[in-house]
């Protein structure tokens, strides 16, 4: 098993998604592979969970970060250290810090990491079949204007939809790198068929609509996801997604482009 030796082609308009699915991984010698990237600090966590299934979720998902960035770098997979900040985002530590960021989201049934250059990067995936309230939760934290288009909807839209606001909003809160400590209601989602989503801050929140974009992903029936930069929108921006099984096989890409 080996990885890319030649770093592949990244520009500063376009963000690549890794995408892969923990559980069709069973093979134990891929697992014991992907033990041996992690760093130590690593290996605890993934210990600490108290289900299998949410001990391979992290296994894989730490694997697939160490060696998708070694994909865009001449880093050995495991060489690869992080830092993170004061609300828990990691990042790249050390020469290639300044330039490649990632962001890694996972749920039950899959996990993806985003990789950019030069720009704040999010990305969320969740799993729209889960159980659990949605349209209420959306009455209680999302912004009035959401609210408003979510409740217009038929009452068998409303779930899809809520998941959309969702994953968007994740993104752009992981790409500001403040988690939850930005309030969910002061900026709002806007979207309409076949145009790029929207956002709006109101007046509490010091951001720029201008300065982002945001990518829609459905990468399977049950999963949802979304990717947000910070970048102009007055050039194209470019999402190339592709499954992968970490050193073994990567499906043929997919681009998604935005006007």
């Amino acid at each position: 098993m080996s990885t890319v030796a030649v770093p592949l082609e990244l520009r500063p308009d376009e963000v690549h998604v890794w995408i892969v699915e923990p559980e069709r991984i069973q093979e134990q010698r891929l697992l014991d592979a992907y033990w041996g990237l992690l760093d130590s600090g690593e290996r605890e966590k993934q210990k600490r969970f108290r289900f299998e299934r949410h001990q391979r979720q992290y296994l894989v998902s730490h694997a697939l970060v160490r060696l998708t960035l070694s994909r865009y770098a001449p880093v050995a997979p495991s060489a690869w250290s992080f830092s993170t900040n004061a609300y828990g985002r990691p990042e790249v530590r050390g020469e290639w810090g300044a330039r490649l960021r990632f962001n890694l989201s996972h749920t039950d049934g899959m996990a993806l990491v985003a990789v950019g250059l030069d720009a704040e990067l999010g990305a969320d995936v969740e799993d729209a079949q889960r159980p659990g309230e949605t349209v209420e939760i959306a009455d209680h934290f999302f912004a009035p204007p959401e609210i408003s288009a979510l409740r217009a909807l038929p009452a068998a839209e409303q779930r899809g939809r809520f998941f959309e606001y969702w994953t968007l909003k994740e993104s752009y809160i992981k790409a500001r790198g403040a988690g939850l400590s930005l309030p969910l209601d002061q900026f709002a989602f806007h979207l309409e068929a076949g145009k790029e989503p929207r956002i709006s801050f109101d007046a509490r929140m010091v951001d720029t609509p201008e300065t982002w974009r945001f990518m829609q992903l459905r990468p399977s029936e049950r999963h949802q996801a979304a990717v947000a930069m910070r970048g102009p929108r007055e050039r194209p921006f470019r999402v190339r997604w592709q499954f992968t099984v970490p050193l073994e096989s990567d499906a043929p890409p997919r681009f998604d482009e935005a006007a």
